[in-house]
């Protein structure tokens, strides 16, 4: 059950390949680092009401500027997910990552209107003389549920930092409802509280994150920490059916009681 072998054909007919970005800033008070989450809208057919990490599908368009922009021997897989995670950045909260050039809070509000107009980030790119630096993201996980009877996402998970994280963000209203920043503790208690719901794999890995304090601890624990395809599977403990990820991964908590998960 543990394997990570590739599905047949018919399971890949179904997977749509995404992209989601742990942004950190530091905590303005001096406690442990922040993280931006995301509520989304009801409305929407997978995870909604749920609050997660900043993402999306991976878009054509972001496969065209991935090639355009690789570099011999690269995986265009990986980078053109790096661009999906910075081009929803952009679009969905107004932040700017993995770009380098001129940026302030004026440039970065016009650069997200034009991107939610045009819907292609290497018009901004060009419109603006940015240039995309992808290898500032940070691979941390990926996880492929590839038993789901409904929709499969193939997401990449990458890390950024901020900084100081002195940057407004904004809602984008036709996805999400409210941003805000907490310490990946500070949203695990939120979720025992009721305060928010998190589906599975965001619960997993806000238990992963937790356990490290900055940036700089978690960027190198990631780096030390292999990127291996995740699919959840069920296993029996005690006559009750759990949900569970491989172990070797970097995450403290595999799994929970499959009555309790919350998987979209």
């Amino acid at each position: 059950m543990e394997t990570h072998d590739i599905e047949p054909e018919h399971w890949l007919a179904k997977t749509t390949p995404a992209a989601t970005i742990v942004i950190f800033r530091r905590d303005p008070e001096g406690g442990p680092a922040q993280i931006l989450m995301v509520e989304r809208n009801a409305s929407l057919k997978f995870a909604g009401g749920a609050t997660v990490f900043p993402g999306g599908k991976v878009d054509p368009a972001d496969f065209e500027l991935a090639a355009r922009i690789a570099g011999d021997g690269a995986d265009i897989d990986d980078l053109a997910g790096r661009v999906a995670a910075i081009r929803e950045t952009l679009e969905e909260t107004g932040l700017v990552v993995g770009i380098e050039g001129l940026v302030d809070g004026r440039i970065a509000a016009e650069a997200r209107r034009m991107l939610i107009s045009v819907g292609d980030l290497a018009q901004v790119l060009d419109a603006y003389g940015w240039v995309l630096v992808p290898e500032r993201l940070v691979s941390f996980a990926r996880w492929w549920p590839k038993h789901r009877t409904e929709r499969i996402f193939d997401t990449r998970f990458y890390l950024a930092d901020l900084g100081t994280g002195a940057v407004d963000i904004e809602v984008d209203a036709t996805e999400n409802r409210h941003l805000f920043w907490a310490s990946a503790q500070g949203a695990l208690d939120l979720a025992a509280e009721g305060r928010i719901r998190i589906i599975f794999p965001t619960r997993r890995n806000l238990e992963r994150l937790a356990q490290f304090a900055t940036f700089d601890d978690t960027r190198t624990h990631a780096e030390v920490t292999p990127v291996e395809t995740i699919s959840p599977f069920m296993e029996q403990r005690d006559g009750a059916a759990w949900l569970m990820i491989p172990d070797g991964l970097g995450y403290p908590v595999r799994g929970e009681p499959l009555e309790n998960a919350q998987r979209g």
